[in-house]
């Protein structure tokens, strides 16, 4: 009998790359980008247990599609940092995988080139390129994980994860973040329903029991400790979040899940009602609600060098750091917004 109409009746190809554990080796981590990994995970954990008294914001592109460019972006990132490092922790936004609702670019490791080649070990080896150039100059990392696969390859050089709305509501992801090793924010799903990402971060505070594979790329066991950082993140859905009320209600309803009230503000997505112009209004009032409620954490931003969005046309014919998928604010507008948030937010 034939097999093969019974199996991978609808694979075209298995390729393979790299295990983790070989590039790692080829891509290795310096004693620079070690220091900052240890001391920004220390500091976001000690934020949120709320030892230490500063926010987070985490600002950067909604993708990545340009390691030169997002590594310009860090530079300045950097600038406007050590400016405002006694109230704020910033943390650059390094987002590889796009989830879409049908079909689309999924991001720099699924398809560096823009072009549908799908080069996935070329994507996965500029990504950490990526992450390590950040870290080398004492900028954190946070990034959404999409693939349960992908940490192995990247993870030593996260400071921060979050898990989206589409995915909070998936047991592997939330299997998953009980066993990665920084803390891991779970978005509302995209109606706006809290419950889904409370239950998740419920369910990620837990140690767990799961397949998966291990940094030699074998398939294991995974046993997880549980991540007692895993957070809630409001992002808005057919309508915004961020508004006081809201966020009472979601104080109250991890209070009534016996959960930490650790929240972080998404300006973006539904809280910004998909419009990027309206997230330094968002950024506004979540700084003033900051000064009456310690439980609000931080923010987030949707950022780049230069404002707006382009369509993938001409792959070798972009605008110069201009987003690829949502419309992003400039960083000029960043640091402005920032900078106010910096004079207006009292610790």
């Amino acid at each position: 009998m034939d097999t093969n109409k019974i199996t991978d009746v609808n694979i075209k190809e298995y390729s393979k790359i790299k295990n983790p554990e070989e590039l790692k080796k080829e891509l290795p981590l310096t004693q620079e980008n070690i220091k900052t990994l240890i001391k920004t995970r220390e500091e976001i954990i000690n934020i949120l247990n709320g030892k230490d008294k500063r926010k987070i914001i985490i600002t950067g592109p909604c993708s990545i599609h340009n390691i030169e460019e997002a590594f310009e972006y860090a530079k300045k990132l950097k600038e406007l940092s050590e400016k405002v490092n006694d109230k704020f922790l910033i943390i650059m936004r390094t987002y590889f995988e796009k989830p879409r609702t049908t079909t689309g670019w999924k991001g720099l490791i699924y398809d560096p080139d823009l072009n549908d080649d799908c080069d996935l070990e070329k994507g996965i080896i500029l990504a950490r390129k990526l992450l390590l150039k950040i870290t080398s100059i004492g900028i954190p990392a946070g990034t959404e994980f999409l693939s349960t696969i992908t940490p192995q390859y990247i993870d030593d050089l996260v400071s921060w994860a979050a898990i989206g709305a589409r995915t909070t509501e998936s047991q592997p992801h939330r299997e998953m973040a009980s066993g990665l090793s920084m803390p891991v924010g779970f978005k509302n799903n995209t109606t706006g329903s809290i419950d889904i990402a409370v239950n998740a971060i419920s369910s990620a505070i837990k140690p767990h029991n799961f397949p998966g594979i291990d940094k030699e790329g074998k398939t294991v066991l995974v046993k997880t400790k549980g991540n007692q950082y895993a957070h809630l993140i409001l992002r808005g859905g057919k309508e915004p979040n961020y508004y006081k009320e809201e966020v009472s209600k979601s104080i109250e309803k991890l209070k009534e899940n016996k959960l930490p009230t650790n929240i972080i503000i998404d300006c973006s997505h539904g809280n910004s009602k998909k419009d990027h112009k309206l997230q330094p209004e968002v950024f506004k009032d979540v700084i003033k609600q900051m000064n009456n409620n310690n439980n609000i954490k931080g923010l987030m931003l949707e950022s780049n060098i230069n404002e707006g969005n382009q369509k993938i046309t001409n792959p070798d014919n972009l605008k110069y750091s201009v987003s690829v998928t949502d419309k992003c604010i400039s960083f000029e507008t960043t640091e402005k917004l920032i900078k106010e948030g910096y004079n207006s937010l009292n610790l």
